[in-house]
């Protein structure tokens, strides 16, 4: 709605099962708390709103991801050392005020990390949508589940399995919603009617 587009109706049938999906598959692990869950949803909210932003600089204001890049990077730094300076005062500066090179490399490949993921999804923006990104989002519950489950041994219940079947399918529908009204539309039965 707020990009502007319109999307094949099955694209919006997606969005049922991938969120029923990603509920079913941490609902084994979920304890609820209000505040928290208010936090989730306005960061959601959010972030949602910040794609669609960066999306439409991409593709419509044309410009390339580097650029973009280049015009976040110092708004964004400015609000996390000011929160930092802010938030966490005492002794975890103690540190960072000595000279600690383990520390300081530390730091470096942390912002090198930020960077190069906001690049990649900056690249991926310009080439897809705001919407297919988000939809994309939901891949990581399936994979830190079966990660979790391949790499700690953790137990996952009927439930989550249901998740990640329903995750994938609403991902499916979403990536190929003519292939499925094709198969839809010349599946037996579904010919021209009789003429007696």
């Amino acid at each position: 709605l707020l990009g502007g587009r319109r999307h094949h109706p099955l694209q919006y049938a997606a969005m049922g099962p991938v969120c029923a999906g990603a509920a079913c598959s941490i609902a084994g692990g979920l304890r609820f708390h209000q505040p928290g869950c208010g936090f989730l949803l306005a960061a959601t909210v959010l972030r949602a709103l910040k794609s669609i932003q960066q999306s439409l600089l991409l593709q419509e204001d044309r410009l390339d991801a580097l650029s973009l890049l280049c015009l976040t990077s110092l708004p964004s730094f400015c609000l996390l050392f000011g929160a930092a300076v802010a938030l966490e005062v005492g002794p975890s500066w103690e540190a960072v005020l000595r000279y600690d090179g383990t520390l300081w490399a530390c730091v470096l490949l942390s912002c090198l990390g930020s960077v190069l993921y906001n690049l990649a999804t900056f690249c991926i923006l310009s080439l897809t949508s705001a919407l297919t990104v988000h939809i994309l989002g939901n891949v990581t519950v399936v994979g830190n589940l079966l990660l979790s489950r391949l790499l700690f041994g953790s137990h996952l219940s009927g439930l989550s399995y249901l998740g990640i079947g329903l995750t994938l399918a609403g991902m499916f529908m979403y990536h190929q919603p003519d292939l499925i009204a094709a198969r839809w539309a010349a599946r037996p039965g579904r010919g021209p009617p009789r003429r007696e």
